[in-house]
Parts: structure tokens; C-alpha cells; sequence
């Protein structure tokens, strides 16, 4: 009988074992749970002061690629819209809407468009939906195509900004050049915020099942950025690690029953956000209004207050700018011993810039308390939203930044923008509250302190 060597043997056992004792290959189809779905992530997008209208634009990117645009920040908006003819709008992922599309009507079309020039194009398509674009300012509308591309905005971790998110299938409308007319100068189109199913935080929200609400805090300073929150109720950290979400009051937002537009969306309220302000007070001190104003009226739709990013000063109607500029002037006399000089135009309250001391908060005047529905939701307007300084033509004054509107304006109060600097604003549209900080440099930050740094959220 042949015999198996020794080395020939111990060498066998080491295989024999080492097979016998190694477990057998994991299969892909393992028991454990699959990794969770990358979440979606909030979104930002920063807001410029323009210091010539003074108005904001808000800058996101649309197409692919993807191509940056200014937009004119319309808080009240009802939907978005861009420049199609100027810059003509080339992308190869744009689509139209056909009229029968579910999203045609609910979001508010006006009518089916068909195109009897060229090839179809992104102004002109057979069976399309049709939208009316508006320029709020000089009251113009336009009849154009709705188109839906990729819209590009920067991730955030409620700290600083991440890389750009597409959202696929954004909805807006294409619009002429003239009607961008009074825009500042460099915008393509409109960015809206309203209350509307087409609005831009209400699409973000949808198509990355995140909250309806969204934040704005508008930057004081002329070249410094502020910013805007979509899609999230918080956190909103400002450098030197402060959270304005934190310590927010809260009040209703209402909406008006007769919209303001003057496109008729019937049987539809304004898109434009109204808030309960009750009373006013200056210095602590209640000034005597007329109640009836505060309140809408719900047959004319005329009085109530408005939240505006159009208007740079907040514009009051007649009676109450008198009321309130009486007893600014008295409280800022007696408690504050400052003397009004010669007003300028467009304000009727002025002080020599010599007498008034500046602070953190602004220069030392009476504060202005917007009282909403509750005497504890109070939005509290220091110096530095209350006043205004004028320096030309060898004036150099700070003025109450208020503007009578006239017996006759539609609204009660338009809070401008001035007065919203500096401020951050929360519109929780699921709740349907607005919630408010009032001045943020009395916690020692700026709306201008968020970091659009790029960083890399997971």
C-alpha cells in the first residue's frame, strides 16, 4: 500500500479545517435593514438690496445648466415668472403644461394658448396653459405660456449653505421684457412668496415633502446679503452661533377675501399675507385709532395690515399716520428732548442727526409697538426700523421712516421694507402664523450673519 507523506497529510487537515471552519458567504439579499432614503434637506437663497429702487431680489438658478437669475422678491406673489424673449430661454429639459393637465387650472391658468408662428418654442405651443404675469408696480399683465424646468437652490443645514438641490418640474410663467419695467436693474423676473399653490416655497415644499413655511431676514446693510429659509420651521443660525428661531412670537396670518390683483382669480383671496394688528403704541403708550381700520372689511376688502417686500417704507392711511406721527413727536419731545426740523420728502418727521444718539438698536428714539391680536404678540420697531437717515444737499437728518398713504389707501398699514430689516420673518403656512423676532441686533446679529459659505450636507 502506497503511503501519503507527512507534510502531504498536515497540509490536507489545514485545508480540511480551515474550509470547515469558514462560514459560508454572505448573501445580498442580507435580513438587515436597507439604508434609510438620503433626506431632503431645506433650502436658501440669499436676498440683495437694490439702492436704487430699493426693493429686494431674491437669486436662485433655473434650467439645465443650470443658469443663475435675479428675481425681483415679491412677498404677496401669486407665481413666478422670468424674461423668456430678452435672453431667449433655451434648456433641453423645459416642457409645457397641456391644458388638460391636472396642474393647469388648480394653479390658477387662465386660459389654453395655441401657437399659430413658428415651431413651437418655449413662448408658443399648441394645447398649452396659459398664465397671466404681473408687474405689481405699474399694475401691467402679460397672457403667456407656463413652462415647468429645473429649479436650483443651495441646500442648508439651518447654518450655512450646501451644494445647489434641483427641484425637477418647477412651474412658472414666461413673460415679456416690458413688463419688467421699474424692476431693478439686472432682473429677469419675479420671485413669488404669496399665498398660492404656484408660489416658490409652496412648490419647494411639495416636491421635497418638506413643511410649508419658510423665513425671510432682509439685511440692512446696502451691499451685504440677506436670506431666505425654505422648507423649514428652524433651526436659523446667524453668526456668532445665535438661533433665531428660538423666542419667536406668533400671531395669525389672515388672508383677505377680496384679492387685490388686478387679474380676477374669483372665487380666490389675495395671495398677499395679512396680520391682527389691534392697536399701536408709541413709547409704551396706546394711540387713540380708529379700530374700524385695523380690521378688514369683509364686503370692500379695504383696511386690515399688509406685509410688503414692494413698498420701502411702511405706508399708513391718513388718520392713523397723524396719530401716530403726534404721538412720536410728543413722546420723542418729552422723554427723549429732541426738536423736529424741516421734514424731507417723502416723510413729514424729522430730526437733526447733531441731537440723536445712535445705539446698538439704532438711533435713541420712542420704540413704535405694532400690537397684534394679543397684548403679549408685539412687534416692537426700534431706531433702526423706525428711522431713516437723509443725508443730501447738506441735510443731514434722521426721519420717522412712515408715509401717509392717503384717506384713501386700501389698507389700514402696509409694513414696508425698511421696517422688516433686520427682522426675521416666519410664514408657517401650515399653521398659518406668522412668526416675528423684531430687531435681531439687540441679540447681537444681522440678518446679513448667515454664512453662504458652501459646505457639503449630507
Amino acid at each position: 500500500m502506497n503511503t501519503i507523506p507527512l507534510h502531504v497529510f498536515v497540509l490536507f487537515l489545514f485545508l480540511v479545517t480551515t474550509i470547515s471552519l469558514t462560514p459560508p458567504p454572505t448573501l445580498s439579499l442580507s435580513t438587515s435593514p436597507p439604508p434609510p432614503p438620503r433626506r431632503s434637506l431645506p433650502l436658501v437663497a440669499p436676498i440683495r438690496k437694490d439702492n436704487t429702487t430699493l426693493r429686494y431680489t431674491l437669486s436662485v438658478y433655473l434650467k439645465i445648466p443650470p443658469q443663475r437669475l435675479d428675481l425681483l422678491l415679491h412677498l404677496g406673489g401669486r407665481f413666478f415668472w422670468v424674461d423668456c424673449y430678452r435672453n431667449y430661454y433655451s434648456s433641453p429639459t423645459y416642457r409645457h403644461i397641456h391644458c388638460n393637465s391636472s396642474v393647469c387650472y388648480p394653479f390658477d391658468a387662465v386660459g389654453c394658448g395655441y401657437c399659430s408662428g413658428p415651431p413651437p418654442s418655449p413662448t408658443c405651443s399648441n394645447d398649452s396653459c396659459l398664465y397671466s404675469p404681473e408687474n405689481p408696480l405699474i399694475l401691467k399683465v402679460g397672457l403667456e405660456d407656463a413652462l415647468v424646468d429645473a429649479l436650483g437652490l443651495p441646500s442648508t443645514d439651518g447654518s450655512s449653505a450646501g451644494r445647489v438641490e434641483v427641484v425637477p418640474n418647477f412651474l412658472f410663467s414666461c413673460a415679456r421684457p416690458d413688463l419688467l419695467a421699474e424692476f431693478p436693474n439686472g432682473t429677469s423676473g419675479l420671485a413669488a412668496l404669496g399665498f398660492s399653490n404656484a408660489s416658490l416655497p409652496v412648490q419647494v415644499a411639495k416636491a421635497r415633502s418638506l413643511p410649508r413655511c419658510f423665513a425671510l431676514c432682509l439685511s440692512g446693510s446696502r451691499s451685504a446679503a440677506g436670506v431666505t429659509f425654505v422648507g423649514t420651521v428652524g433651526p436659523y443660525n446667524f453668526l456668532p452661533g445665535i438661533d433665531l428661531s428660538k423666542n419667536l412670537s406668533y400671531t395669525p396670518i389672515l388672508l383677505n377675501p377680496h384679492g387685490d390683483t388686478f387679474v380676477v382669480y374669483a372665487p380666490k383671496p389675495t395671495a398677499e399675507y395679512y396680520v391682527n394688528v389691534t392697536a399701536i403704541k408709541v413709547n409704551g403708550k396706546a394711540v387713540p385709532l380708529n379700530a374700524t381700520l385695523l380690521a378688514i372689511d369683509q364686503k370692500s376688502g379695504h383696511g386690515g395690515t399688509i406685509i410688503s417686500t414692494l413698498v420701502p417704507y411702511t405706508t399708513l392711511q391718513t388718520s392713523i399716520y397723524g396719530a401716530v406721527a403726534r404721538a412720536f413727536a410728543r413722546e420723542a419731545s418729552t422723554a427723549f428732548n429732541l426738536t423736529a426740523t424741516q421734514p424731507v420728502k417723502p416723510f413729514g418727521l424729522c430730526y437733526s442727526a447733531r441731537h440723536v444718539n445712535v445705539a446698538r438698536a439704532g438711533p435713541a428714539v420712542p420704540a413704535i409697538d405694532l400690537v397684534m391680536h394679543g397684548q403679549d404678540a408685539v412687534w416692537r420697531l426700534f431706531g433702526a426700523n423706525s428711522m431713516v437717515r437723509i443725508q443730501r444737499n447738506g441735510t443731514d437728518a434722521w426721519c420717522l421712516g412712515l408715509v401717509d398713504g392717503g384717506a384713501e389707501f386700501r389698507a389700514a398699514i402696509l409694513i414696508g421694507g425698511h421696517q422688516m430689516e433686520d427682522n426675521l420673518l416666519q410664514f408657517d403656512l401650515g399653521k398659518m402664523r406668522l412668526g416675528f423676532s423684531s430687531s435681531v441686533l439687540v441679540r447681537g446679529t444681522t440678518c446679513a450673519n448667515f454664512n453662504f459659505t458652501t459646505g457639503n450636507h449630507a
